[in-house]
């Protein structure tokens, strides 16, 4: 054997060797097995997810870019994914509530993700308020399960108030409390309303009687007798008119120890009351106005031992109205008004004090005016007559002489009372565009009061403040009659 041939055997057998001992060289990355060095798939459930707004009911169809081998639905009774081809499925909204939905290929990665809302389908609802108030802009949102909120701007307060209806009703809302109303009123509308309250009273009395008294002698027997008729009509009715007592207006004659007294009277009299109330408020708001005062009555003490208390009640002129501005420069009104004086008429002695009456005249309704238009709101026409006939039995029946044993007592009372309303849509003016009742009021001087009697001055200058198309001539200003 050469040397040559044996340096080949000794390299073979340290071959050999080294494979028995697993020593042989390292193997490539590619020769290993794939799971051996590769890292795991990572599945995150928010990468690529996108929100979705579905409504109840409702689906929709999703291109999904890959193709499709697994689908995970977090809560099917909210949404639902149906697969129909590889790469196409249909969403389908069952409740309200929120879940999510993911798509994964063949080696488990994410194609596509939702991140679902099931809510209220609104749609109707929203084509419902556009027709039905075009001039508004209403937003329709869900709230929780069953609730919606509205938002956006009404034309009107009238408007406001019908979509808040609307929604009611087609959301089933019975208790008043799915429907939340966030919308605001564009530009509300300020209204002056001028109540004219006038009163006309026509009193008429007339009273006749003769009182008779006096002593008759014939022979021994004496009669005295005594005829007094009472007028018995006057005293139940009493006006606001002055106390009239029957027995100082009257004739009296004495003849042979026979008094006679004639006993005539007669009363008219016109009584007028006028109020004109005005009180601005806006629309949809409610607005008050009283002048006048107020009057103690006394009320019971709860206790023997204390004073009895003191309750005060209010009369004058009031009022109070509520205006609601519709379209068309339409105005609804809920206007309430009174005019109240005391009166001795029904007054009543409470612990030696005497407590007045209130004589009111009072309306209370609704109504619908156009603006500057004017309506009979409440009117009263009351004619109430009254006779008595008093006197002696049996001779004040008889003709003529009849008349020497009675009285008569008439009573007439003619009321006629019309209350008119006016309202009218009203914008702020300048301040120098309005006018008050004392502007120009100077006291006049005191040789002017004492001397001529006057109460104020006379100013102005007639070409500068009352313009005028021909001269005029004579005092201008604010004058006092």
């Amino acid at each position: 054997m050469t040397k040559a041939t044996s340096i080949r055997t000794a390299t073979l057998a340290a071959l050999v060797v080294m494979l028995s001992l697993g020593l042989a060289a390292p193997a490539s990355a590619a020769d290993m097995p794939p799971d051996q060095f590769a890292p795991p798939v990572q599945v995150h459930g928010d990468r690529g997810t996108q929100f979705l707004p579905l409504g109840v009911g409702k689906s929709i169809v999703v291109d999904v870019p890959g193709e499709i081998k697994d689908v995970l639905v977090a809560d099917p009774k909210i949404a639902n994914a149906v697969v129909r081809t590889s790469r196409r499925a249909y969403i389908i909204g069952v409740a309200v509530g929120q879940t999510n939905i993911y798509f994964f290929d063949a080696a488990g990665r994410q194609i596509l993700g939702y991140d679902i809302a099931v809510k209220r389908d609104l749609n109707g609802l929203r084509a419902a308020l556009r027709r039905a108030l075009p001039a508004s802009q209403i937003n329709v949102e869900s709230l929780g399960a069953d609730g919606i909120v509205l938002t956006g701007s009404a034309a009107s307060q009238l408007e406001a108030q019908q979509a808040y209806d609307i929604a009611a009703k087609l959301v089933g809302d019975l208790t008043g409390t799915k429907v939340v109303n966030g919308l605001t009123v564009r530009g509300r509308d300020q209204v002056m309303i001028k109540v004219t309250v006038a009163e006309v009273q026509r009193n008429v009395i007339k009273q006749l009687g003769i009182d008779m008294n006096g002593t008759l002698q014939a022979g021994q027997a004496v009669v005295d007798f005594a005829s007094i008729n009472p007028f018995g009509v006057n005293p139940p009715i009493t006006t606001n008119l002055p106390p009239i007592s029957p027995s100082t207006n009257g004739i009296s004659v004495n003849y042979r120890g026979v008094n006679a007294t004639l006993r005539a009277m007669e009363q008219a009299g016109v009584i007028r009351t006028l109020a004109e109330p005005t009180l601005t408020a806006i629309s949809g708001e409610s607005a008050s106005f009283l002048v006048g005062g107020e009057f103690p009555v006394p009320k019971p003490s709860s206790s023997i031992n204390q004073p009895p208390g003191i309750e005060f009640k209010q009369f004058g002129v009031s009022l109070n109205f509520t205006p609601v501005v519709l379209s068309e420069g339409r105005i609804s009104l809920k206007v309430m008004t009174e005019v109240s004086e005391l009166s001795n008429e029904g007054a009543v002695q409470i612990a030696s004090i005497s407590v007045p009456s209130l004589k009111t005249r009072r309306a209370d309704t609704s109504v619908e005016i156009p603006s500057g238009g004017s309506l009979a709101m409440a009117g009263l026409i009351q004619d109430q007559t009254k006779q008595a006939i008093n006197g002696f039995p049996g001779l004040m029946q008889v003709p003529v002489l009849g008349a020497l044993f009675k009285s008569r007592d008439f009573v007439n009372r003619q009321t006629e009372l019309m209350v008119l309303v006016t309202p009218y849509v009203v914008h702020p003016v300048a301040r120098k565009d309005l006018s008050r009742p004392d502007d120009g009021y100077a006291d006049a001087s005191d040789p002017a009061t004492s001397l001529l009697g006057r109460f104020n001055r006379l100013y102005g200058t007639p070409g500068r403040d009352i313009p005028q198309k021909k001269a005029y001539r004579g005092n201008v200003g604010f004058i006092l009659d």
